[in-house]
């Protein structure tokens, strides 16, 4: 697995120092509301989980699992719910959690669903950002944690077919691994 990472971009000492700054800025943006973080699965997960732990209010938590890829490394623009939420969204404060802001389709369909289900206010968190592939350009992250290039990137929660998700930073898979 390590053979196929061509550079580390972030290392685990780096995400740790981005995580805490962005569980302080929600911390204090968040004090006094009703914050219900919302990951969306499978990639956000270890993001969520460190995040959490970042944030020093109350808050509550619920998953989404959505589907949006037709192969492993370009969206399809068709956005499939695999697993819906438990909890009701209203009078919440939804803060989406994902792993990347890519193209931006998954986010804005998934803000159009959620905004149905009449929260008190719906934001974006994000790892990392990828303003170069954005397909949506009026979607944008209220929380980013940084800025990554149109490089395919794993690790910390990202995968390449279900790959890659374990490990500990983020790193640029070398091209040869997903061009077979």
């Amino acid at each position: 697995m390590l053979k196929d990472i061509e550079k580390v971009y972030y290392s685990v000492e780096t995400l740790q120092d981005i995580v805490a700054d962005l569980g302080k800025r929600i911390s204090e943006d968040y004090k006094d509301k009703n914050l219900l973080l919302v990951s969306v699965l499978k990639g956000s997960v270890v993001f969520m989980a460190d995040l959490m732990r970042a944030i020093t209010i109350p808050c509550e938590i619920d998953f989404m699992c959505v589907s949006s890829y037709k192969d492993g490394t370009t969206s399809s623009g068709a956005v499939k719910i695999i697993k819906d939420l438990d909890i009701n969204l209203e009078g919440k404060d939804v803060l989406i959690v994902e792993d990347i802001l890519d193209s931006g389709r998954t986010l804005s369909y998934l803000k159009s669903i959620l905004m149905t289900r009449n929260p008190r206010s719906f934001k974006i968190c994000t790892l990392l950002d990828k303003p170069e592939r954005r397909a949506v350009p009026d979607l944008f992250a209220d929380y980013s944690g940084a800025e990554v290039p149109d490089e395919f990137v794993v690790g910390y929660g990202l995968d390449y077919a279900e790959k890659y998700r374990n490990l500990p930073y983020i790193g640029v898979l070398k091209w040869e691994v997903y061009s077979e």
